[in-house]
């Protein structure tokens, strides 16, 4: 290992096994989760599970090659009808419950129970992609976990937590043959490093840095840690895409609003930013069939 970094700023960090086919990535998020759950004030157990949804967001998006965004989403029956996290490849996270003011619980299988959980990759330039696994497991690692083995990729492995304060979590992933060609040797290298990582405990997941993470579970390994990667909260949000969605409406509505308001304010439910728009910045939408009409 070559980095000794104790810093636990917002990133993630890649490692691979210099004698396997196997790589891991560990992420560690502080002042990117903070601000997420600050903007809504969770309840503890929805706190917590948001920011299990965002490092395994920040995993899952490490393993795209072109760009775009990974989103990881969930719907259930439960005490919260919906979570959400986003990332794109330059590890600029999003996310958000909704519909959870009422959530009490602390529990995985009561907060989203009898849902499914939805692995969407959308490149800027391409075919989209999703994924869909049910919510049967008893945590979101272990749903992550089944989704792999059901959609017969190379084995892959996730570890996740998050206390409110920190979100944190691990990837192993195993890659094609190249080192290592014997079947039986693959499949001993593989369990091995998995159940090596199930010794770490939660509270070493969210309070060690990524490279004493790696010594405390392969110091007997030869690894490679690469230069670690900054993740940072960023909106996608905009005053053009707001002004989109409202052309969106029918122009008499969009009328009826501005006579009894004077102007429209809208609200990103992400971020809480406000845009606020006067009949003037509306012509185009109150006038549909003209042709400055924005589609």
């Amino acid at each position: 290992m070559t980095d000794t970094s104790t810093d636990l700023r917002d990133r993630t960090q890649r490692f691979l096994f210099e004698n396997a086919d196997i790589r891991g990535e560990a992420v560690q998020l502080d002042s990117a989760y903070r601000e997420i759950i600050d903007i809504h004030q969770y309840a503890p157990g929805v706190s917590r599970l948001l920011g299990e949804f965002m490092a395994a967001a920040v995993l899952l998006a490490t393993t795209l090659k072109f760009e775009g965004k990974l989103v990881l989403q969930a719907r259930s029956e439960g005490q919260v009808p919906l979570l959400m996290a986003e990332c794109d490849n330059a590890l600029r996270i999003r996310a958000i419950a909704r519909g959870a003011e009422q959530a009490t619980s602390e529990r995985f299988d009561q907060l989203l129970p009898g849902g499914t959980l939805a692995i969407t990759v959308d490149p800027t330039r391409g075919q989209r992609y999703q994924g869909i696994v049910p919510l049967t497991e008893d945590s979101l690692a272990h749903c992550l976990d089944a989704y792999f083995r059901q959609s017969e990729q190379l084995g892959t492995r996730f570890w996740l937590a998050a206390n409110g304060e920190r979100a944190a979590g691990m990837l192993l992933q195993q890659l094609p043959a190249n080192k290592v060609e014997d079947p039986a040797l693959r499949r001993e290298q593989w369990e091995h490093a998995g159940t090596l990582a199930t010794t770490l405990r939660e509270t070493e997941l969210l309070e060690l840095a990524a490279p004493e993470i790696m010594h405390r579970l392969y110091h007997e390994e030869p690894l490679r840690l690469f230069t670690p990667k900054p993740v940072r909260f960023k909106c996608n949000c905009s005053r053009e895409r707001t002004l989109n969605a409202l052309a969106s409406l029918p122009a008499a509505e969009v009328h009826e609003l501005l006579e009894e308001l004077g102007s429209i304010t809208m609200d990103c439910e992400f971020c809480n930013q406000q845009y606020c728009f006067t009949e003037s910045d509306l012509q185009a939408v109150l006038q549909p069939d003209e042709p400055g009409r924005l589609h």
